[in-house]
């Protein structure tokens, strides 16, 4: 019996990064070897064992047949004599392939140290294209590693494209889909996640509504980068900048869908893209099964952003529907949250800088203002239903109006 630290622990040590978590995996043991030894068996595809003491998970070194799409179509052989060196080979990248013994003593058949110096992420086998989720885990491990210099060797790309061609892409469970796209979106760099699975063929197949957004153009006067795909793509890095947290990044990532939808005829104008983009983003958020409160903000950032960006010119009447329409009173963190995101609409414009994005600061105040209203005169008047209503609005609107007063320059 032989204990080894394996893949990402290892990889991140030798790069110089903070190692959280360890994965240890076991050669020469059955897994009665290792219930007699005090562990506890908690695996249920193959054997996974919990430590006596430290509670770390422990998993026997295996080997893997394809027998199916997907992946789950694998039979999975955990006899003790597997090797480290069979084991590691099963892996998906050869930075992710490397051991450690409890001597500190490297095991790296497959060459990870030198990819990881020369910054490449190449497949250990070819057998890299029997598992379709290690092309969204490819892509994940782009948009992490980028700031490093990382990029996807071109044999890789060749087998990612070869496996979208291949139909395996189909067979990928929409929960799996999801958590890869939810932690590309956490990485610094979210948007490489993207850009590489187009370098290699496959955003087409995986995404399309976002593939197809590249090539749209829109108005220089307000996108000089033009392209809507490359627009997108910025603001989710100015959204990662900004340091939002995933549900923003993914309203932001959501938020142009309609550009894709505009008709020909009126391009590069796209009046009318943010109530066609709701169609897209609830399809997207159903098919991948998007969490409720992703789905809900990104729907509420399609239908307003240019709403919010236009408040400081916006009549009351319509900034009281913006504030209604976005449950701003109600739910005051997804308000904020949709602000955001707008901002990093702003700011993911060629030449943008720093935007101050003086609009969020007007509605949050404008909307606190809102929630802590005095409405005890109207609730003594005795009205009720539909009267209470509109006295209520009235109140709302006077409240608006003095504060749009308050923005207007003062004459000398």
């Amino acid at each position: 019996m032989k204990v080894y630290r394996v893949g990402g622990c290892v990889r991140d040590r030798l790069l110089g990064l903070p190692v959280n978590d360890i994965d240890w995996v076991v050669t020469g043991a059955t897994p009665e070897q290792m219930e007699a030894a005090g562990y506890k068996a908690i695996g249920k595809d193959f054997p996974v064992f919990l430590h006596p003491e430290s509670k770390q998970e422990y998993a026997l070194a295996r080997t893997e047949r394809k027998t199916g799409p997907g992946y789950k179509g694998f039979a999975i052989s955990t006899d003790p004599a597997t090797t480290i060196e069979q084991d590691l080979l099963r892996r998906d990248l050869t930075i992710n392939a490397i051991a450690e013994d409890d001597q500190g003593n490297l095991v790296d058949p497959y060459g990870g140290q030198r990819d990881i110096e020369n910054r490449i992420l190449r497949h250990v086998s070819d057998a890299f294209v029997e598992d379709p989720l290690r092309v969204l885990r490819v892509a994940r491990f782009a948009a992490r590693f980028h700031k490093l210099g990382f990029s996807v060797a071109n044999d890789t790309c060749d087998l990612i494209r070869q496996i979208g061609e291949s139909g395996e892409l189909d067979a990928l469970v929409p929960e799996r889909v999801w958590s890869e796209l939810s932690r590309a979106l956490d990485e610094a760099d979210p948007a490489v996640f993207f850009n590489t699975l187009r370098d290699c063929g496959v955003l087409v197949r995986l995404f399309p509504e976002i593939d197809a957004l590249f090539g749209v153009p829109q108005n220089a006067k307000y996108h000089p980068e033009i392209d809507t795909g490359l627009h997108v793509m910025m603001a989710l890095q100015a959204s990662a900048a900004l340091g939002h947290d995933n549900e923003t990044r993914f309203a932001v990532l959501m938020h142009d869908l309609g550009k894709a939808i505009t008709p020909a005829s009126v391009l590069p104008g796209h009046h009318g893209h943010e109530a066609r983009g709701k169609k897209p983003v609830k399809a997207f958020c159903k098919r991948w099964r998007v969490p409720k409160a992703h789905t809900e903000l990104a729907l509420i950032t399609t239908e307003l952003h240019l709403l919010v960006h236009r408040a400081m010119e916006l009549k009351a009447s319509t900034l009281l529907k913006l504030f209604t329409r976005a449950d701003s009173l109600r739910k005051p963190l997804r308000f904020q949250k949709m602000l955001d995101a707008c901002r990093a609409d702003i700011r993911g414009r060629a030449g943008s800088g720093d935007d101050p994005y003086r609009q969020a600061d007007f509605l949050l105040e404008l909307a606190d203002k809102l929630r802590h209203l005095d409405l005890s005169e109207i609730q003594q008047q005795g009205l009720t239903g539909k009267a209470m209503g509109q006295a209520i609005q009235r109140e709302r609107l006077r409240l608006i109006e003095h504060e749009k007063a308050l923005l207007q320059p003062q004459s000398s």
